[in-house]
């Protein structure tokens, strides 16, 4: 296995560990796949030159790829559980349960994740909130980039699996917000219906406060989106899902992927579920060819992903999963996905006839600008976090390392070709 490696008579390698060279790879760096050995020292990617004619040092650890395909993790920006956890009805053993998800994720190849909370009560998100803390990955589980609170600041008629009783006005703008979240140091992304009164004025002040706003579950029409996008918005909440649809006078939401009244510079990115299910398949080909640069893919997945079809929980809600999909108990509303995030990469490229390198980046460097950490996450650059995985040409991942660690990798029988190497003379 890949944490295996030839014993040297030196002390533990995990004690001296600091050299690291993945050879016999292909690596996507720059929007390519190339044959390129990848470097990693102390947790980072480095440039191999400076050691070469610098150092000359050789690699601590080698690991013979055999022609795998080393690629960013995946970012989750919107997963509401897994496992049997949801975020915002295991109010009283969160920390647990997000230690479970995160955990979890890493066979799934994500690396960092945004856990995610649907409307609530007020009392849910001050409780919660406290105990979801932005925390650095390793073996103990993925990243924690910050939590994603969606809603309540959102249109009762497109609440889709939101309690309509805990849906929320912007009263007195900034300050409900406030009051309705608590503290809102472990916030990074926040979803309102940008046609709420007080809306641009909020969205000032979250942006102002370093929080992504997404728009969705909306009545809001383009004017409405071009607006929030003026005063900084900068998301969309799972496109086609919980808006208005498209309309060819006036295209709603959707239409932003288009407007000519996107500040200069600005990038308006929008989530999109590819689960075979949430988003036709035909849906996902118009996102991609309307506005690549945007399309960031995310689960939205509920408690019940990696478990039977049964009776499971979202928020105050009951769901009820049957034929892979996720309903709210005694309805036929939608209400979250299954599909782990390499399925849904899967599913997007086959959907779409994407590059394999644009289906990569939908999951990686796409949620990192988004969120404006791509110096360090969502690439294979110099100087980034080695939050990487291993995969194969049909993206089956094979081992997902966070900071230069291997934190899952495959049963060995099943992944016979990648084996590692420790050089004897790495002092």
């Amino acid at each position: 296995m890949l944490s295996e490696h030839i014993g040297t008579g030196k002390p533990p390698m995990d004690k001296v560990l600091k050299l690291i060279k993945f050879n016999n790879c292909r690596i996507l760096r720059n929007h390519k796949i190339i044959k390129e050995d990848l470097w990693v020292r102390n947790g980072k990617i480095i440039d191999p030159e400076k050691i070469f004619f610098d150092e000359k040092k050789q690699a601590h650890l080698q690991i013979d790829c055999h022609n795998a395909i080393i690629a960013p993790g995946y970012i989750d920006l919107q997963i509401n559980g897994g496992y049997g956890v949801d975020f915002s009805y295991d109010v009283n053993t969160v920390e647990a349960g997000i230690v479970k998800v995160s955990q979890g994720l890493l066979a799934h190849g994500v690396t960092s994740f945004c856990p995610t909370l649907v409307t609530s009560p007020t009392e849910t998100y001050h409780q919660v909130l406290p105990k979801i803390k932005k925390r650095a990955g390793g073996k103990h589980g993925a990243t924690v980039l910050g939590v994603h609170v969606e809603g309540p600041f959102i249109s009762i008629e497109k609440k889709g699996a939101h309690p309509a009783h805990c849906i929320r006005e912007l009263d007195e703008g900034f300050k409900t917000v406030e009051e309705v979240y608590g503290d809102l140091s472990n916030i990074s992304i926040i979803t309102l219906a940008p046609e709420k009164q007080w809306a641009p004025e909020t969205i000032d002040e979250l942006v102002k406060r370093g929080i992504t706003v997404s728009l969705g579950h909306s009545m809001g029409d383009l004017k409405h989106g071009e607006t929030a996008v003026q005063h900084g918005a900068t998301l969309i909440t799972h496109l086609f899902n919980a808006m208005l649809p498209f309309h060819h006078r006036d295209p709603g939401l959707v239409g932003l992927l288009a407007s000519s009244e996107i500040p200069e510079g600005r990038n308006v990115f929008f989530g999109i579920i590819s689960d075979g299910i949430h988003t036709h398949a035909a849906a996902l080909r118009i996102a991609y060819r309307t506005h690549p640069n945007g399309l960031i893919l995310v689960t939205d997945a509920i408690s019940a992903m990696g478990l039977e079809e049964g009776m499971h929980r979202i928020g105050q809600f009951s769901i009820e999963v049957r034929d892979k999909k996720g309903y709210i108990a005694g309805t036929n509303t939608l209400c979250g996905s299954i599909a782990p995030m390499d399925e849904c990469v899967r599913i997007f490229k086959r959907a779409t006839n994407c590059s394999l390198e644009f289906a990569l980046e939908a999951a990686s460097l796409h949620p990192a600008k988004c969120l404006g950490i791509s110096d360090r996450k969502g690439t294979l650059n110099y100087g980034t976090d080695a939050d990487l995985i291993l995969m194969d040409d049909d993206m089956n991942i094979h081992s997902t390392w966070i900071a230069g660690d291997c934190v899952y990798e495959i049963d060995e029988h099943s992944m016979p070709n990648v084996s590692t190497q420790s050089v004897e003379n790495y002092f």
